[in-house]
Formats: C-alpha cells, sequence, structure tokens
C-alpha cells in the first residue's frame, strides 16, 4: 500500500531517441491553394506535411486584407522541414490491429488484452470505455531538407469529361507536386508508467477500460497475464486485481477497481513496444521509410524528457524498478 507521504521512487517513464531513413514522401497534406508565375491562384500544386508552413507570403493584396499567395518556390525546407505525423506513425505501428476496434463493442476482453489494449489505447464509443495510451510520441521531423519542384501531366482521351459540377472539362491536365528525394528523421517518444501499469475497470472516475460484474476481475487479470507472458514465455510477469486501487497522494482514499502489472509485466510491455518501434517500417503514398537506431533512457529523474536535453545524463540501461503509482487499499 502506498501512503500519501511516501515518496514515489523509480523509473517514470522509458523515454527515446529515434532516427529514422527514407526517400520520398509518405505524408502528403494533399492540394494547397498557392500563387501562379502570373499571381493569379492555382488549385493543382500538392504539398507534403511541412512543419510551420503557411501558404500566405504575408503581403496584404487589398483593403479587405486579403493576403497573397506563395508560390510553389517559395519554400525554405530548413524553417519548414518535412515531417511524418505521429497519426501517420501510431497508425502503421499498430497496422496490425488496425480495424479490430470496429467488432471491440461485442466482446471487450480480447482488445484489453492486446497491444492495442495495453499499448496503443482505445476509446468505444457505444459504452464510453477507454483506455489512454502510455505511448507518446512526436512526429518525425526531416533533417536533410532534399525537396524540389516536380510538374507532372496528365494525358487521356480528345473527348471531353465532366466534373463534380457537371462541367464539361479537358481530358488533358497539368499538375505539380513537392517531393522529396532521400530523408533522414529524427523524433523523440516516452512510455508513461504509471500509464502503464493501472488498468482501471471502474466507471468512478470514467476511465474504465471495459465494464465487469462483480466476479469478473480475476479472470480478466489473468487474461491480461497470460496475453503479457504470451509475449516472452521465458519471464513471470503478474497482474492483480483488486476492488480498490489507490493513487499515491490523495485525500480520501478513495480507488478504483482495476488491475496492476507488476514490474516484470511492466518491462516485457516496455521491451516489446521498443522492440516494435526499432523494427517499424512502410512504404505509403510511393514513399518510404524504416528506423534506424533508437536511443534509450530509463528515467527516473523528475526532469521528464532529459534525453532532448542532454544525452549525457540519460540510462541506457534499467538499474532499478519501475516506478509503483498504485496501491491496494
Amino acid at each position: 500500500m502506498i501512503t500519501s507521504t511516501s515518496k514515489i521512487t523509480g523509473i517514470k517513464s522509458v523515454d527515446f531517441k529515434i532516427k529514422a531513413y527514407g526517400h520520398g514522401v509518405v505524408n502528403w497534406n494533399g492540394p494547397t491553394a498557392l500563387a501562379g508565375d502570373d499571381q493569379k491562384e492555382v488549385n493543382n500544386h500538392s504539398l507534403p506535411k511541412l512543419r510551420g508552413y503557411s501558404n500566405l507570403n504575408g503581403k496584404v493584396k487589398d483593403e479587405k486584407g486579403y493576403k497573397y499567395k506563395k508560390q510553389a518556390a517559395d519554400i525554405n525546407f530548413k524553417e519548414t522541414p518535412l515531417y511524418i505525423s505521429q497519426n501517420c506513425v501510431r497508425h502503421h505501428l499498430f497496422k496490425d490491429q488496425a480495424y479490430d476496434l470496429h467488432f471491440a463493442k461485442h466482446d471487450l476482453l480480447p482488445v484489453l488484452a492486446s497491444i492495442t489494449g495495453l499499448i496503443r489505447g482505445y476509446v468505444v464509443p457505444s459504452n464510453q470505455c477507454k483506455r489512454s495510451s502510455p505511448l507518446f510520441l512526436e512526429d518525425f521531423v526531416d533533417q536533410l531538407g532534399n525537396g524540389n519542384f516536380e510538374q507532372m501531366g496528365k494525358c487521356g482521351s480528345k473527348e471531353r469529361s465532366k466534373n463534380d459540377k457537371g462541367e464539361e472539362v479537358k481530358s488533358n491536365s497539368f499538375f505539380s507536386k513537392t517531393t522529396f528525394g532521400d530523408t533522414e528523421y529524427l523524433a523523440y517518444g516516452s512510455i508513461n508508467i504509471e500509464n502503464l501499469q493501472f488498468i482501471s475497470l471502474d466507471k468512478k472516475f470514467d476511465r474504465a477500460a471495459m465494464v465487469i460484474t462483480d466476479t469478473e476481475g480475476a479472470s480478466i487479470a489473468q487474461c491480461v497475464q497470460d496475453f503479457i507472458k504470451g509475449i516472452d514465455p521465458t519471464r513471470n510477469p503478474v497482474a492483480t486485481f483488486h476492488e480498490n486501487y489507490v493513487r499515491q497522494g490523495t485525500i480520501f482514499q478513495q480507488g478504483e477497481a482495476g488491475i496492476l502489472l507488476d514490474d516484470e509485466a511492466i518491462d516485457i510491455l516496455v521491451q516489446e513496444t521498443l522492440r516494435m518501434i526499432s523494427e517499424l517500417n512502410f512504404s505509403q503514398a510511393k514513399g518510404r521509410m524504416y528506423v534506424d537506431e533508437v536511443l534509450i533512457d530509463y528515467n527516473d529523474s523528475s526532469k521528464m524528457m532529459r534525453i532532448k536535453r542532454n544525452e549525457g545524463n540519460i540510462s541506457e540501461v534499467k538499474h532499478t524498478n519501475y516506478a509503483i503509482y498504485f496501491g491496494a487499499s
């Protein structure tokens, strides 16, 4: 049991720095309104996701406040670098179970006892059950800036076709893209131990991972434990159900029914998550990306993401246990 006066010690997060390589664009932003050579607005140029980019050049066009659009070449790839959004990365990281949540309303136990339930997190709108993800990822930001302008053409038959508005248009068209050659990405992330170690099965604080009966808790904990054991059969993880787990520092000792993972179970999930990240590779939209290096920090300090400020202070090896935030009361 954790008392309100005890200090939480141990590894509070596992932070990491990611270096990845690739070629081309995997995460497009779509058609963007820009200015042509005659300063007239055109909508046939596609841009990838660029950090901090605006298609307005800041010059006021008239007294109404309209601003001129930039031209396609008005891009500084060092100031507004290419990036892959963390949502895109998470989709591919958990792609094996990307569509399983469509069926979660029928039976949540298989979801809870899975990588989706324990690491990715989920929300089921039909019953408001949810599990916050312990995994935080930043966007993957390109360091090379190998962008270029590419003019393209589309040729069709001589017959005219109709667009969505019913207007006749030529089957031949020209369009352009901002494309990229080789890419090198830098990203940071973290696994929050507090969010990882405790699974709420109680609607008291509106964060129940699933709705249970009075007698189901122990069997659900066993299913979660068996799943974690299946990841690494050589180890002995423990997942324990209790009717009242209390967060350290609470005044009234009001807790929640839920499951607490022990140090062994937490470490198995941490190592599996790091493995998935280190082996991540995917191709999309004629581009590709793969993770090459992952630098890890078992952070037992009060300095969040210290790996971003001073890599000399990090601990690449687990020297102590993970912090315990909850105790049975």
